[in-house]
């Protein structure tokens, strides 16, 4: 492991507003735009949380509840809930909100893997996460049965 002292980690946010240029013909947002959206926040989050460069190791359990709609604002919504030596799981939510009325709803829920890298590229450890309450108890247990889904895969290829 390491010798850092144990970490809480911070809830991140990023606003923005759908334009029509990120829609398709059906006037909702492109997936991937959706998803580079989620990538960022996963990123800021774990930075916010290590401290040290990082790279992203992989997209998990991506789901694309609802569409998004050109004129709405959505919400990313980040946090770290899973730490191993040198990597972090951090889930993230996307929500929409029409702009008028107020109405709020989730569209899309995944997890990224992110690694922490020294300035050669090699991963590099990252301080253990502070688990002070039951959710945060209950997300670690999601974050770990990630982490397995990865192993697995890694050891078939």
């Amino acid at each position: 492991m390491t010798n850092q002292a144990a970490r809480s980690a911070p809830e991140v946010t990023i606003a923005d507003i759908i334009l029509p240029g990120q829609t398709n013909n059906h006037g909702t947002m492109f997936g991937g735009e959706v998803m580079a959206l989620m990538d960022k926040a996963a990123a800021i989050a774990a930075l916010r949380f290590c401290r040290n460069a990082l790279v992203t190791a992989s997209s998990e359990r991506i789901d694309f509840r609802t569409p998004i709609h050109a004129g709405e604002i959505i919400e990313a919504s980040a946090r770290v809930i899973y730490v191993g030596r040198t990597s972090m799981i951090t889930r993230v939510h996307i929500f929409a909100e029409h702009p008028l009325v107020g109405d709020r709803r989730m569209c899309t829920t995944g997890y990224f893997s992110m690694v922490a890298v020294d300035g050669s590229g090699r991963p590099v450890a990252v301080p253990p996460l502070l688990r002070a309450d039951d959710l945060a108890e209950q997300e670690w247990r999601q974050g770990e049965e990630i982490r397995r889904m990865i192993d697995a895969r890694r050891r078939q290829s």
